[in-house]
Parts: structure tokens; C-alpha cells; sequence
């Protein structure tokens, strides 16, 4: 058993079971067609011998964004100036005083030969943020991407994006575990018809107290996300759109769980709201899609019955570090939705890359 806490929010002793048996690769396939997670479990854990070090100097990087705040001067010395060095060089640097949970974003020119001026990629960046606005959650993540943050069509070059990953690769060469691993490309070379090319790269570092709520991750051009543990532990709430939508309509149609909806929607207005979403499928999921979809939020990320309901028709999945995780994102309509939790009393690394 676990108990379930994030951002303040106490969401209850659930029953974790972790993975055990590898999946066959018709079963991975068929799998994902079906728009369901899949667990990879302790792929990775030999391979993550020959990165020890790296993966401790992550968390050595990691603590020290906590204790600093700051990002450039870490990477601007050794043992991180070496790895990029010969091929990127930083030329700015951003605050992100507009974004209240963005630490800083470095942005680099990525060259091929040891002349800066011969540059052939601009505009990258690596980006440290928080993952919450709660003060004792100190999750954080370092973002890989390029050019305008937030333009949905970034994939559009696939230069840049291939550099971007280089860039991620360099600071973080632990990225191979994913990105070199046969099976993972075996995998999802059969599912996609051709090998995969892995962007928008993130390196998180989930705490105590911390995870993701309730989201997905559709984006143009890509088809779904690899999540790979690398050290601490997880536990995922994950299912399709179409079977979120069921459970939060069962859910909110029971009579028997009227004090629960209550208890996060106190005012009986926003009550009365909900239960009318919920009577038109097409209107609650365009809602579930709005930036500000609290009614739907309010169920789905600080509910203990709900996530209860979810663990009990088996929507949950514990990692350990070595496994992996897939989650196709086929379109809005049936991507993955999916929620992080923290287990444990230290701060993890993981990867997530969306795979094109």
C-alpha cells in the first residue's frame, strides 16, 4: 500500500502492484493501437549500470537548481562544459519573469565543426521550471525545444528538433537509455511503419509531494510519449479520453458520491455545472480540452473516491526505476490522459520523449 500526496492534497492508501512480466512485442503493438498504456517493466535496469554516474550527476545538478535557483552557471563549468562545448554554445540567457513557474531558459547555436560561426541550428533551448506553484513541492523539469515556446507546429523542422535532442543528449547522457534501447525502437518501428525520431525531450526530477495532474500530451506530428524511470518511484493514474469521460460520468451520476463531489466542489452552483457537463459527452470533453477546466479538475486530480474508482477498475501502474513506460497519443479524442505521483521520500529522475 502507498499513500497518495500531492500538492497538498491528500488522496488516499492505495494498492500498488508493480510490473512483472514483459510484454510481447504483439502485445506491446496491439497495445497501443488500443490506445492504452504499456508497461515495459525493468528494461532498462541493466543498461543503467553504465550510467550511474550520469544519473548521479543529474541529481547532483538537480539539488543544486534547489539550492541555487539559477541553471547557467552549474552548466557554464565542468563536468558540463566539456560534453556540449564542441558543438553548442549558449548565447542568452532568460529569467522567465513572466512565467511564474519558469526557473531560466538557456538558449544555445548548435555547429558542427569547432568554428562558433558556422552555426546550423539557432533558436534552442533548454528550459528549467517547476512543476507547481506549492512552495514544498520541488519537483522540476528541463525542457528541450526550440524557437517560440508554446507554437504548437514546433515539429516543423526537423533539423532543429534533431538538435534540440543532441543538445538534451550532451547534458543529460542518460537520454541513450531511451533513444539507443533496441527493444524500444523495435517496438515502436513496427508501430509506426518507420523508425521513430524522439523531440521535445524532458528530464524531471518528480519530489515528494509532487507529480503531474490529470493531462495529455497531443501535439502535431507526434504519436504518443516514452517515459522511462531511472531512479525513485511512480505511481500513474493512465487511460483513454473515451474512458476518462466514462468513469468521471459514472462517477458523477452516483448518488452515493454526491459528499464526495461536494467536498472539493463545495458551492452547489459549480455542482449543478458539473452534472451538466456530464449529461453531453461531445460537451464535456471539449471542456476537459479548455485551460481552466476546474469542474472536471476538481474530480480528477483531488477526489480520494475518484482516483479510488480508477485504481479499482485497474487504470493504475507503479514504475521502479528501470521500467518504462508508453502512452500513445493518437489524437485529442483518444490520446492517454494520465497523472503523476510521487512515492517515496526522495526526488526520482525520469525521462519523457514524445516519439515522431
Amino acid at each position: 500500500m502507498s499513500h497518495l500526496k500531492r500538492r497538498g492534497f491528500d488522496l488516499g492508501q492505495v494498492q500498488t502492484v508493480s510490473h512483472f512480466a514483459m510484454p510481447s512485442a504483439d502485445m506491446v503493438k496491439q497495445t497501443w493501437l488500443s490506445d492504452k498504456a504499456i508497461v515495459l517493466p525493468a528494461l532498462l535496469i541493466e543498461n543503467m549500470i553504465n550510467h550511474a554516474k550520469n544519473i548521479e550527476k543529474s541529481h547532483k545538478l538537480m539539488e543544486n537548481v534547489l539550492k541555487s535557483g539559477e541553471i547557467t552557471p552549474l552548466i557554464e563549468k565542468e563536468p558540463y562544459i566539456s560534453s556540449y562545448g564542441n558543438n553548442f554554445a549558449i548565447v542568452a540567457t532568460s529569467t522567465e519573469e513572466h512565467d511564474a513557474q519558469g526557473i531560466e531558459k538557456i538558449y544555445f547555436d548548435a555547429f558542427e565543426s569547432s568554428n562558433e560561426d558556422d552555426v546550423i541550428a539557432e533558436e534552442l533551448w533548454c528550459k528549467g521550471s517547476w512543476l507547481s506553484f506549492v512552495d514544498d513541492d520541488a519537483s522540476l523539469r528541463f525542457r528541450f525545444s526550440w524557437g517560440m515556446e508554446g507554437y504548437e507546429d514546433v515539429s516543423a523542422d526537423p533539423l532543429k528538433q534533431a538538435w534540440a535532442g543532441k543538445l538534451c543528449d550532451v547534458l543529460f547522457p542518460e537520454s541513450s537509455l531511451i533513444t539507443q534501447n533496441n527493444i524500444i525502437l523495435e517496438h515502436l518501428s513496427s508501430i509506426l511503419g518507420k523508425n521513430p525520431s524522439f523531440v521535445e525531450r524532458i528530464v524531471y526530477f518528480n519530489a515528494p509531494n509532487g507529480g503531474a495532474q490529470f493531462h495529455h500530451d497531443v501535439e502535431r506530428g507526434h504519436a504518443g510519449v516514452v517515459f522511462a524511470q531511472l531512479s525513485g518511484s511512480t505511481f500513474w493514474l493512465a487511460l483513454s479520453k473515451p474512458k476518462l469521460i466514462d468513469e468521471i460520468i459514472s462517477f458523477v451520476v452516483n448518488p452515493k458520491n454526491q459528499q464526495a463531489i461536494a467536498s472539493v466542489l463545495p458551492q452547489d452552483a459549480a455542482q449543478t455545472a458539473l452534472k451538466k457537463l456530464c449529461a453531453s459527452r461531445n460537451h464535456l470533453s471539449d471542456y476537459m480540452e479548455e485551460s481552466d477546466h476546474e469542474l472536471v479538475e476538481a474530480i480528477i486530480d483531488r477526489s480520494p473516491k475518484f482516483i479510488a474508482q480508477l485504481v479499482a477498475n485497474g487504470y493504475c501502474h507503479t514504475l521502479e526505476a528501470g521500467d518504462v513506460l508508453l502512452l500513445p497519443q493518437r489524437d485529442l479524442d483518444n490520446c492517454v490522459w494520465h497523472s503523476v505521483f510521487t512515492l517515496g521520500d526522495s526526488p526520482g529522475e525520469a525521462l519523457s520523449f514524445a516519439v515522431r
